[in-house]
């Protein structure tokens, strides 16, 4: 009988040496923490990211294992993981991976687990890694919300974040330094436990749950307490994910499963770093090829948003459902996807971050009106344009003021990597974005310390001198 999936990735999840890894993985690594740790720091004041850190204390108290970050509060690392999942996720400012969001899923249990041990950077740095391409490869295996039928993009009745449960528990058994058979025992009892695939119901019903397409801290907990138990003692089911009848593919409810790439060069080949992506606005990045021709427009011209006639734009083709067409915009959580509410914001030309979604924007009469004058449609090459190449969004927008008409295009968004060059995020935009992000809230020398800490992340001998940073000032 062949070794189980969940025995070969606690192999791979426990093999994992940072001194080993290839460049761009310790590079993307690094990237990512230093986006999430800045989009977490960001969220503060937004009403769900409030009410995360609220239920935190109710998880945690006040024990003194992990920070939640942004505040001086110091909580249980349940509680903390809880808090710093929701935080980097409420802005829908951090970064992307196939299946989708992967970060605020897989990132938070590691990142607590790490500060209450003490553990150097190096080992946070393996879990980042081995976490990221774990939830690549079974996000490969299982249904894609760009997944497409007949040579149309269709997304699947049942679709979500799960599969990222296996990823984010062994980033904590990877800073906890479990062995093996525990990481495994991890692996079998998270996917055993992982909450729902509940997104396509939070497609459909608008407005929607403020929860979103997955309560981030509700895997994070999972997660720590999958991990947990198999610490102590517990066994998981080795067989989760072999068994697609009765296993983990069926009760996901993905249609789809193709196994060969989870193991196919696992360990030899890394993956996720070709398709991990960053997203410079504070939207859903199905909009944000868009947001970037229109913004070179406005600022090409000198548009003010009373000067605008009309905004049409074209993206992509499946987002037709009833979150993404709500014009019913009443908090920050609803502006992250309407998509002429977007149009409307990236119009007032406000920098991109947390200032997007500041409540005096997103409901100011300037906003709604220009909303109301803007529309979407499906752009006719997606399709093409998909099947050449996975990081492929073709967006045009067409600008009416003054009665003539402006057009702008882009094929690829700003923060993907692609076969042009400008759209990739470089280190320096990205840490561009983190110190607007904390702009406010961190002192300037701790957000430069941060940002010196994670870049050096390898050699820091104690991640807690980086959470330590992360206070107000």
């Amino acid at each position: 009988m062949p070794e189980p999936l969940v025995d070969q990735l606690a192999g791979f999840a426990t093999a994992a040496d940072t001194a080993a890894l290839p460049a761009a993985v310790v590079s993307e690594s690094k990237r990512i923490l230093l986006d999430s740790l800045g989009c977490a720091v960001a969220s503060h004041g937004e009403r769900g990211a409030d009410i995360a850190v609220r239920y935190a204390q109710v998880l945690g108290g006040h024990a003194d294992e992990a920070s939640i970050i942004g505040t001086d509060l110091r909580t249980t690392q349940l509680g903390a993981a809880f808090a710093n999942a929701e935080l980097i996720n409420a802005l829908d400012q951090d970064a992307v991976l196939p299946p989708g969001h992967v970060t605020p899923y897989v990132l938070p249990g590691a990142l607590a687990a790490a500060e209450a041990g003490g553990v150097p950077g190096a080992r946070l740095l393996a879990a980042i890694a081995v976490s990221h391409e774990i939830s690549y490869r079974i996000g490969k295996a299982t249904d894609y919300l760009r997944d497409m039928k007949d040579g149309v993009v269709t997304i699947p009745p049942v679709i979500g974040y799960s599969s990222t449960i296996f990823g984010a528990a062994a980033a904590i058994g990877v800073t906890r330094g479990y062995e093996r058979e525990t990481v495994a025992d991890a692996l079998g009892i998270a996917g055993s436990t992982v909450p729902v695939n509940a997104q396509r119901a939070w497609m459909m019903h608008a407005p929607a749950t403020t929860i979103k397409y997955q309560l981030a801290g509700g895997m994070a907990w999972t997660a720590l307490t999958a991990a947990s138990l198999a610490e102590f003692g517990h066994r998981g089911d080795r067989r989760i994910l072999d068994d697609a009848e009765y296993g983990f593919p069926r009760f996901i409810g993905t249609k789809r499963w193709v196994p060969e790439p989870i193991t196919d060069g696992l360990g030899s080949d890394w993956r996720f770093t070709a398709e991990q992506a960053f997203k410079p606005y504070p939207h859903c990045r199905v909009m944000h090829g868009i947001f970037d021709a229109l913004t070179e427009i406005v600022d090409t011209h000198d548009l003010k948003p009373d000067e605008i006639e009309s905004i049409t734009a074209y993206g992509e083709s499946f987002v037709q459902q009833p979150t993404w067409v709500n014009t019913d915009v009443t908090e920050a959580r609803d502006a992250e996807f309407s998509m002429t509410h977007g149009l409307a914001v990236a119009a007032h030309r406000v920098p991109p971050g947390k200032d997007w979604l500041a409540p005096e924007l997103v409901r100011s009469e300037s906003v709604l009106a220009l909303m109301n004058r803007s529309r979407f449609e499906p752009h006719p090459d997606f399709t093409d344009a998909l099947s050449g190449h996975v990081s492929a969004r073709p967006s045009r927008v067409e600008v009416t003021a003054h009665g003539e008409t402006h057009v702008g295009e882009r094929n690829f968004p700003k923060g993907v990597s692609s076969p042009d060059p400008s759209t990739y995020m470089t280190d320096d935009e990205l840490a561009a974005k983190f110190r607007h992000n904390v702009a406010g809230v961190l002192s300037d020398a701790d957000a430069e310390a941060v940002v010196a800490a994670v870049t050096d992340l390898e050699n820091v001998d104690d991640v807690r001198v980086i959470m330590e940073r992360l206070r107000p000032a």
